[in-house]
């Protein structure tokens, strides 16, 4: 661990509790006399992305410089959305260097300045690594920085911002305005509006007040109106409405109302699409909605009594209300439309650190970030995975470490930011509030043989998590010792110890299951008595510590599998190829897993095998009933249940000092009552926030069938196409093949049109007469015919490839080794001889030749003829490989709406038009980077 010393005095006038000296660190990445730069080896690339509803070119950079490691997803993404200058100018940066010491350099100059550390020889270590990390990926700052810190623009370092609106009309004016100029920037702000005297009151000239939904009105078309404005993402924003509000039942309905109004509108024609003509119409779409619960009413609700609703002005009571009735509602329109969310109060304002300083009203769009109103957090993020060692354990004292530099390099960020308004300034450079977090821990569960929804996959989490906010806390009264708590320390010392102690005692009730998560947890102890034992006498440098953001874009940057505390998204994912172009493969987890859950080699390859095929592990030869929840997903054959998603939240957060983004998905099936049960456990088990999906709930998604209604509602407009059968010629060429699937023998005829497009295919497979023969004869006659037709073959191949059905196994085909069925080799022997590469290349299916010539380019190490073609996998790189192909596997919701057969509900991204993946409560998009929120 690092040190705090003494180096003489640095007298501090007016600052309580400040001492002299600085910080005294020590090396741990870096070695002394090598610059971190000079330990990778870098190579040149070619930066083009294209938009993916029409293949225009949206982004293009040549000759950007990046480590061989980093891959093709993340250089991509560094280089569109955080290189600095005027694409095309010699300003533009070119470098990952350049782009990492323009932010680290500012970080040091600041902590010079503000007398951070010891001696020139300290303030040097933190430079490299600094950089070692960020190099190497371990950890990210939160987006801002990257787009702001060491430009000439603001110095922006914060993405969460909590706002306040009175009861005046200047202040809701002031409201619209402040948000703005948030949104303008790219970021997003909460607001609770509980202020507002509701529509049940008068004002003091006599007439009856709005009530705070109608202001809401104003503020939602103006974020619409600024995201239409030029923004690269959807406004992001929270509103908040307390319970007790009288106007709670309106708020809560404001959403499902509009959502109701979207299919009347969907089904008269209307274009309500989620980009589409005639959305703009509907309200309240551009902010996330939540209720914010007391434990009154949730007892009220346990109890099945009354609850009071009160007048805004007096708190008198204006009415009651069926607390258990009112709590349907909510669950009611979560489960139409997915709003509101649910914030627990009571829970929050107990793990309030500044409680003297005023209540916690509110939170950010993506409900990490909950602290005092008018104040901002920026947020930074570890890779989990980096420190997992090779024996199949997690660095914790390594882990420690890597968190003391990154909490002090976000403190030392406070020191020279700026701010979007003066309120905020003050209130965030008062209380210091930092949000270090993480991504990977579905990665890390899971590459360390923990199931997600286990007891020892939570209890490893909840000791993670522990042990980050530990030392951050810990180094945070260093940095009180070194260079002075934070100022509303003093007024608040004993509510921010009694928290401290709260979190300490919660660490002794973490139950162990292993010796890892045992080591994890007694270092978290050692930390908590440490960072108390320290801040009783010092205080504490930050009023807040930690959260769990949705780590969006910067979670590609590190090529992070799995985003925040989500779970692995599927098993299959597809690889961005550096000349263009993708791959299919298994994530490389998958393998880790069975590593360490102690499978052989030739069992690994076998299940891996069948993984690509099927994209479960459910009946893979050789693999234990009792190993399958290791690898649930969030989506796919074995998804992890909801309360699955809500047992881990609840895990990790009593060491939080925010809350977590997170949404809960529920299947299309999921009953009211579910829901309900859902946002009562969240509750129970001390949750601070919690929001759930239930699939397709929503209309005005991009796959809804408004321009399809909008044709059919305008029949003197509609031009009606039918299918052309082209019929092949009397003389037409044709070949024949013939097979063996596990020793049943055929034949397959395919003729082709003279432009040598596939136009009818024949099988002979059994003995004539036989209904097996029947049958492939009809079959073989209705492929003819949709051919003929114009249907696609490559439809045909996607469908009938990697069906499972006897005969199956060994082939002698040198192209396909093995097949799951007939079906399953002819069609892929069709793609062998009928598709070009490329499309082959999306569908998996290589030949033999192919597959020989990717190992030789650097994409082998394995012995592709023991693989079917269909499977692409991603072995341990040669030494010499520019790639690391595991590391730039993501998963694209397209591919996921191929394997379940179904579209997803997800927004395109407004950049590139690829379809996004959920990202905590946000949304993310793959291609590019964008985010629907903080990151």
């Amino acid at each position: 661990m690092t040190e705090t010393v003494g180096t003489g005095a640095r007298a501090a006038a007016g600052k309580k509790n400040k001492a002299a000296g600085g910080l005294s660190v020590k090396r741990v990445f870096t070695t002394e006399g090598e610059h971190p730069y000079d330990q990778v080896t870098w190579e040149q690339r070619d930066v083009v992305m294209t938009n993916w509803r029409d293949g225009s070119v949206n982004f293009e950079q040549r000759g950007v410089e990046f480590p061989e490691s980093w891959s093709v997803n993340a250089t991509n993404i560094v280089t569109s959305k955080y290189f600095r200058g005027a694409v095309g100018s010699p300003q533009r940066e070119r470098s990952l260097k350049q782009l990492i010491d323009r932010v680290v350099h500012t970080y040091v100059k600041a902590a010079r300045d503000h007398g951070y550390f010891a001696s020139p020889q300290d303030l040097e270590i933190f430079e490299h690594e600094l950089t070692w990390m960020l190099l190497h990926q371990v950890f990210s700052f939160n987006s801002p920085v990257w787009f702001n810190v060491g430009t000439a623009s603001k110095q922006q370092v914060s993405a969460c911002f909590i706002l306040a609106v009175d009861d005046t009309m200047e202040s809701i004016l002031n409201w619209y305005r402040e948000e703005g100029l948030i949104f303008k920037g790219g970021s997003g702000a909460g607001l609770n509006l509980s202020r507002i005297r509701s529509s049940k009151e008068l004002l003091t000239s006599g007439g009856t007040a709005s009530g705070p939904v109608s202001f809401m009105r104003g503020a939602d078309a103006s974020a619409g109106t600024i995201k239409s404005g030029g923004a690269t993402r959807r406004a992001a924003k929270m509103v908040v409405l307390d319970v007790d509000h009288p106007d709670i039942e309106e708020f809560i309905q404001t959403k499902a109302r509009e959502e109701k109004k979207i299919k009347v509108l969907r089904d008269a024609g209307f274009d309500m699409d989620l980009s589409g003509a005639d959305i703009s119409s509907v309200q309240y779409q551009n902010a996330n909605n939540s209720v914010r619960v007391s434990d009154e009413f949730m007892q009220a609700v346990e109890n099945n009594t009354d609850f009071a609703l009160r007048a805004r002005l007096t708190g008198e009571e204006l009415s009651r209300t069926d607390a258990k009735q009112l709590f349907r509602t909510v669950a009611q329109a979560a489960w139409e439309c997915a709003d509101p969310g649910i914030q627990y109060d009571g829970t929050i304002n107990d793990w309030h650190t500044c409680p003297e300083s005023g209540r916690i009203t509110a939170s950010n769009p993506c409900s990490e970030y909950m602290h005092l109103d008018n104040s901002s957090c920026n947020l930074a993020s570890l890779n989990l995975l980096k420190f997992v060692t090779p024996e199949g354990t997690f660095d914790a004292p390594l882990f420690a470490r890597a968190v003391e530099f990154v909490i002090t390099a976000m403190d030392v960020s406070i020191c020279f930011a700026d701010f979007p308004t003066e309120p905020i300034a003050d209130t965030t450079r008062k209380f210091r509030q930092l949000g270090i977090g993480y991504a990977n821990l579905g990665a890390l569960l899971m590459a360390l043989g923990h199931a997600y929804d286990s007891e020892g996959g939570r209890a490893l989490a909840a000791a993670i998590t522990s042990l980050m906010t530990g030392v951050s806390y810990r180094r945070s009264a260093e940095l009180a010792q070194a260079v002075g708590a934070y100022e509303g320390y003093a007024r608040n010392a004993e509510a921010h110890q009694r928290v401290m102690r709260k979190h300490a005692a919660a660490n002794e009730l973490v139950r162990t299951y292993h010796s890892n998560d045992a080591a994890v947890r007694s270092l978290a102890t050692e930390e908590w008595k440490r960072g108390i034992d320290i801040g009783t006498k010092h205080g504490w440098r930050n009023a807040q510590a930690s959260v769990l953001a949705p780590t969006g874009t910067i979670g590609f940057m590190m090529d992070c599998d799995t985003t925040g505390i989500e779970p692995d998204f599927s098993l299959v994912k597809f690889k961005k190829l550096v000349g263009g172009g993708s791959m299919q493969i298994v994530n490389q987890t998958v393998p880790r897993a069975l590593e360490v859950l102690g499978y052989q080699a030739e069992q690994v390859e076998a299940i891996v095998e069948f993984v690509a095929q099927n994209g479960h592990v459910v009946d893979a030869p050789g693999l234990r009933p009792e190993h399958y929840e290791v690898f649930d997903c969030a989506v796919g054959e074995r998804s992890i249940a909801p309360m699955g998603h809500v047992r881990m939240m609840a895990a990790v957060q009593p060491f939080l000092s925010g809350a977590i983004s997170k949404t809960v998905n529920m299947p299309e099936s999921a009953t009211v009552e579910e829901v309900e049960e859902i946002y009562f456990q969240g509750w129970k088990l001390g949750l601070k926030a919690l929001a759930i999906y239930r699939d397709n709930c929503k209309v005005g998604q991009p796959l809804s069938t408004g321009k399809k209604d909008k044709a059919a509602a305008e029949p003197e407009k509609v031009v009606e196409y039918r299918p052309v059968r082209k019929r092949l010629p009397k003389k037409r060429p044709s070949q024949t093949v013939s097979f063996t699937v596990g020793g049943a023998e055929g034949y397959l005829t395919a003729g082709s049109y003279p432009d040598d497009g596939l136009g009818e295919i024949f099988v002979k497979l059994g003995k004539q007469g036989s209904t097996l023969a029947g049958v492939m004869d009809a079959f073989s006659m209705s492929i003819s015919v949709g051919l003929q037709y114009g249907i696609p073959l490559e439809f045909y191949v996607s469908k009938f490839s990697n069906l499972r059905f006897e005969p199956a196994g060994m082939t002698d085909d040198p192209d396909i080794r093995i097949a799951t069925s007939v079906l399953d080799y002819l069609f892929r022997r069709l793609a062998l001889d009928y598709l070009p590469e490329e499309k082959r290349a999306q569908l998996g299916i290589l030949s033999a030749d192919e597959r020989a010539a990717e190992v030789e380019a650097g994409y082998g190490g394995v012995d592709v003829e023991a693989l079917r073609s269909t499977v692409d996998s991603s072995p341990e790189p040669h030494a010499d490989e520019p790639e690391h192909p595991h590391r730039e596997a993501q998963t694209t919701t397209e591919l996921m709406e191929l394997r379940l057969g179904k579209a997803a509900d997800a927004p395109l991204c407004m950049t590139c038009g690829t379809k996004m993946r959920p990202a905590g409560s946000c949304y993310a998009c793959e291609g590019c980077g964008a985010t629907s929120g903080c990151s």
